[in-house]
């Protein structure tokens, strides 16, 4: 899935498929979660928050079905 980068504290990038509904939050940690079902008014949303980390704990985290994608980077 393609993402797009964001200025956030908490995110680095976010994508969407509107075909299956998935939403893709890649965070600055660089674990990447995938969100199901979210309907496209609800990214809309989230993309035009002043806050793109305030909207996705708000609205989105804890409120779809979630998987996690990766794992957090660690630095060696």
């Amino acid at each position: 899935m393609d993402r797009k980068a964001v200025n956030s504290s908490m995110l680095k990038s976010i994508g969407y498929d509107e075909n299956t509904q998935t939403l893709e939050l890649e965070f600055k940690s660089g674990e990447v979660w995938q969100y199901m079902d979210v309907p496209s008014d609800e990214f809309e949303g989230l993309m035009n928050a002043p806050s793109h980390g305030g909207y996705a704990r708000q609205n989105i985290i804890e409120a779809y079905h979630e998987t996690r994608v990766s794992e957090p980077k660690t630095k060696l």
